[in-house]
């Protein structure tokens, strides 16, 4: 496969993901603000999708209307969801050979529907309508290539960026309440931190999935564990590196047992996760190990697009 095939299927990949995340992100943000009535919670939505620096060059203040519409519709930010959208298909037409119809359908059809409702404007008051609509569309594109594609090196491409970006947003969304680090703080445990991470939960589409798991109320570490180290749970930071060091190999493997610094990396993520102990993360700082976590990804990323020579 030429790498800039591989590179269009990469990214096409993680752009469709990226655009599922930022709307959950809006929706976390959205009830947050609804349950403080504090704007930080919005500007915690910003810094956890990577955009506060390019929002604050072109609005001096945080407010819900300002920060949906330049998360959902502005094209001078690349992560909302419109470039998302807009990327994404760019992407697609440039590997149209590599892609199934329904693929190329569904990623199509996403950007024809969204032409409407990013040109016609979006009040603060219909977030939740089309942050849905966005998540459904998501799950209509993992569909058609999950039920459609190959199990080749085209599938494995797609595979490799949806969860290299899921593994970077699922870290970011639980980030947005890393100021709650270990239970000493009057705050744990009340009401409105209880409807925070039960916000964040409903986020993931996990809140069913935590009290099947745990058969208790909805507690922080519990959520952490959840979320970071529990294999079963999808988006979580080990389901993730779980796929991602399964197709990592599968290229290597295709490519004549080929490995590099990106297969290291992975590798080591992928051990600090099946091993580790949600009260060690704790003890060191959820904020921190998050972080860290982020700019590992961040690498692993940067270290692919290297071997493969995207």
């Amino acid at each position: 496969m030429l790498s800039r095939t591989a590179n269009n299927l990469f990214w096409l990949a993680r752009y469709m993901e990226r655009m599922d995340y930022v709307a959950r992100l809006l929706e976390v943000g959205q009830r947050m603000a609804g349950l403080s009535g504090v704007g930080e919670d919005w500007r915690s939505a910003l810094i956890a999708a990577g955009c506060e620096p390019g929002f604050t060059k072109k609005h001096e203040v945080v407010s819900t209307a300002a920060v949906v519409d330049f998360l959902f519709r502005d094209p001078d930010n690349p992560s909302s969801i419109r470039s998302c959208i807009n990327t994404a298909r760019q992407n697609a037409r440039a590997v149209r050979t590599a892609i199934t119809m329904d693929m190329w359908e569904a990623i199509n059809g996403t950007w024809q529907e969204s032409r409407e409702l990013f040109d016609g404007g979006l009040r603060p008051e219909d977030l939740s309508r089309a942050t849905d609509w966005v998540k459904t569309r998501a799950v209509l594109y993992r569909g058609a290539y999950g039920s459609t594609m190959l199990r080749s090196e085209a599938y494995w491409f797609a595979r490799l960026g949806s969860h290299i970006e899921r593994a970077d947003n699922t870290a970011r969304i639980l980030d947005v309440k890393y100021h709650v680090l270990l239970p000493d703080y009057e705050a744990v445990g009340g009401g409105l931190d209880y409807h925070h991470w039960t916000a964040i939960l409903r986020a993931v589409s996990a809140l069913r999935a935590y009290h099947w798991v745990y058969r208790d109320r909805v507690k922080p570490w519990n959520v952490a564990e959840l979320m970071i180290l529990r294999p079963e749970m999808p988006r979580s930071l080990r389901a993730c590196y779980d796929e991602i060091t399964s197709n990592l190999d599968l290229l290597g493997a295709t490519y004549g047992g080929r490995y590099g610094e990106c297969h290291r990396l992975a590798g080591e993520q992928h051990a600090r996760l099946r091993f580790g102990r949600i009260d060690n993360i704790f003890q060191t700082g959820l904020h921190e190990f998050l972080t860290d976590y982020i700019d590992r990804t961040l690498e692993l990323g940067d270290e692919i697009s290297a071997f493969f020579l995207f």
